[in-house]
């Protein structure tokens, strides 16, 4: 019997995300706001809330190669993780195929004892050329931005022309047997919430399981205002005017997203809204950044480093008892929308997905 990684709040930890690089290839206005396109579409937002000024950015700063963790690292931390409970590994970024020689770690992980579920989250752009090398190493799913099907608003959005290569990713992820292949949007009003049908649509045309994502303050630029949120509820009420669909039931109480299947049962579609909806109470998630801080929250304010136990030379059994010491310290809940509520310091990018 393993012994597991419990909160104060008595939720158990399964699920175990890997930053294995802080960088991004793309530019994307709900995370790393820094084109032309994004200024704009912010500025226009600014005035029309009649927002006296906007808030100060981020300062970015990219992490030097000496503090991100080597892939021996995050094996241990992920083969530790695992002994105490944690089944589902999904490695993120930044953008994670911009990490060199990434399919030998996805066959570390892959070979990890208790690791039942080894997917990614990718932007889709070096897909092409990375996809078949690593299924090869033993990548089970795979999950794709895709917050726009028109050519001129995604570059809008993502600050680079990249749809042609996000597509041409889904196609080949389903010729490699990827099963379920996801793609998620953040929906963002005024940008992307008019493409709401046209995305389902897609996603019964190609048979995808799609997230639709209420936009989170991660921005480096600090310009979320929850009037740009497209609530769940409202993405629902859209779909269910439009297509027949059915209330997916779950036996995982921690999953994420509300799930609907169609009548004919081809596709997916999913609601993640942890905004209007937050799902903190069965939140059974950790978040590994890249350069080894361990955070247990997406939102969290404190990150505990790993990275002078594994370099110190520390031994698996005081890892262990870190890991267990850090997840008893996760936070109830977030306060997005709260008078109190602080965004983290660094962004999505930085965090992981």
């Amino acid at each position: 019997m393993r012994s597991n990684l419990s909160d104060s709040f008595g939720r158990v930890m399964r699920d175990l995300r890997v930053s294995v690089t802080d960088r991004c290839n793309f530019r994307c206005l709900y995370c790393l706001p820094e084109t032309e396109e994004a200024a704009d579409f912010y500025r226009v937002k600014f005035d029309a809330l009649k927002n006296p000024s906007p808030p100060t950015p981020i300062t970015r700063e990219w992490k030097p190669r000496s503090q991100i963790l080597t892939f021996e690292e995050i094996e241990r931390v992920v083969r530790l993780a695992a002994q105490l409970g944690i089944e589902k590994v999904r490695v993120t970024g930044g953008e994670p195929l911009l990490r060199h020689g990434l399919e030998s770690l996805v066959a570390r992980l892959a070979q990890i004892p208790g690791v039942t579920d080894l997917a990614m989250t990718t932007n889709g752009f070096l897909f092409p050329q990375k996809g078949r090398t690593l299924r090869e190493a033993g990548l089970q799913r795979v999950s794709f931005s895709l917050d726009s099907l028109d050519p001129a608003n995604f570059k809008r959005i993502a600050g680079r022309d990249g749809l042609r290569s996000v597509l041409a990713s889904i196609d080949l992820a389903q010729e490699l047997g990827f099963r379920p292949v996801k793609a998620n949007a953040v929906i963002i009003r005024g940008l992307n919430d008019h493409e709401i049908e046209s995305l389902t649509d897609f996603a019964r045309q190609k048979n995808l399981s799609f997230r639709f994502i209420e936009f989170m303050p991660l921005d480096s630029g600090r310009a979320w205002q929850k009037e740009l949120v497209v609530p769940g509820r409202e993405i629902l009420q859209r779909l269910q005017a439009r297509f027949d669909l059915q209330p997916v039931k779950s036996s995982n109480i921690s999953e994420t997203a509300k799930r609907w299947s169609f009548a004919d049962g081809r596709s997916e579609i999913g609601i993640i809204a942890p905004v209007s909806e937050p799902f903190c109470g069965h939140c059974n998630r950790l978040r590994l950044t890249a350069d080894g801080k361990l955070r247990t929250c997406l939102f969290s304010l404190t990150e505990h480093d790993l990275k002078p136990l594994l370099r110190g030379g520390a031994s698996d059994g005081v890892i262990n008892e870190r890991l267990q010491e850090i997840v008893r310290q996760k936070e109830e809940r977030h306060h997005i929308g709260e008078p109190d509520f602080v965004q983290p310091e660094r962004t999505m990018s930085c965090i992981g997905g």
